[in-house]
C-alpha cells in the first residue's frame, strides 16, 4: 500500500505531508509528555513547540491532505495542530474577563478529544500497524488525562506522561519511517 500511495503522489505532483504532520504531532507530544512524566517544567520551550510544530506544522500538513483528498490525514492533521493552538491559549488565556480553565472543564475538553482520538482510532484499522499505534496509544493518553484532570490525581497524569512518550515517539518512527522508505523506495523501516 506505501508504495501504490507513493507512486501518486509523485504522478500529482504533490510530496507526501503525512511525515511533516507526524513529526511536528510527534515531537510536541514527547516534549509536553516529557513534563506531564515530571522530567521537565512547562515553559515556554513547551508552548513555542506547541505554536510552530505541534500547530502550524500539523495544519499546513492538513491542508496539503485535502489537496490530496484524503480525508483522514486532512481530518487527523488540521485538528491536532488546533488541538495545539487551542491548549496554548488555554494555558496563556490572553483573553480578559474570562475565567481560566479548572480541572472539571479541562477534563471534559481533553475527554471530548479522547472520543474523537477514539473514532480515529478506528478509522486506522485500514492504516499500517504504526499508524495504529500511534491513535490508539493517544486515545489512551487523552483518557488518561482527562481522568487525571476529574480526579486529580497525580499517578495518572504521570501514567499519562509516560503513555505520551510512546505515543510522540511512535508517532517519530512513523514519520521518520516514511521518508526512509521513501528515500530508499523499500521497507527499510517497516510500519
Amino acid at each position: 500500500m506505501f508504495f501504490k500511495m507513493t507512486t501518486q503522489i509523485n504522478q500529482s505532483g504533490i510530496a507526501n505531508p503525512s511525515p511533516l504532520g507526524l513529526l511536528g504531532f510527534g515531537m510536541t507530544t514527547c516534549l509536553l509528555n516529557l513534563h506531564n512524566a515530571g522530567f521537565i517544567s512547562l515553559s515556554i520551550v513547551i508552548v513555542a513547540m506547541g505554536f510552530a510544530l505541534g500547530g502550524a506544522a500539523q495544519i499546513f500538513a492538513g491542508i496539503m491532505e485535502f489537496r490530496k483528498n484524503n480525508h483522514f490525514g486532512a481530518t487527523a492533521f488540521t485538528a491536532y495542530g488546533f488541538f495545539w493552538w487551542s491548549l496554548i491559549l488555554i494555558w496563556i488565556n490572553p483573553f480578559t474577563g474570562i475565567e481560566a480553565a479548572d480541572p472539571a472543564s479541562m477534563g471534559f475538553y481533553l475527554g471530548l478529544w479522547c472520543l474523537f482520538t477514539a473514532f480515529m482510532f478506528i478509522g486506522t484499522l485500514k492504516h499500517n500497524r504504526a499508524t495504529q499505534v500511534v491513535f490508539g496509544s493517544l486515545t489512551i493518553l487523552f483518557f488518561l488525562l482527562a481522568m487525571a484532570n476529574f480526579t486529580g490525581s497525580e499517578a495518572i497524569h504521570t501514567l499519562a506522561g509516560y503513555v505520551g512518550l510512546v505515543c510522540g515517539l511512535s508517532a517519530i518512527y512513523n514519520a521518520m519511517g516514511q521518508v526512509i522508505n521513501q528515500e530508499y523506495q523499500k521497507a527499510v523501516m517497516p510500519l
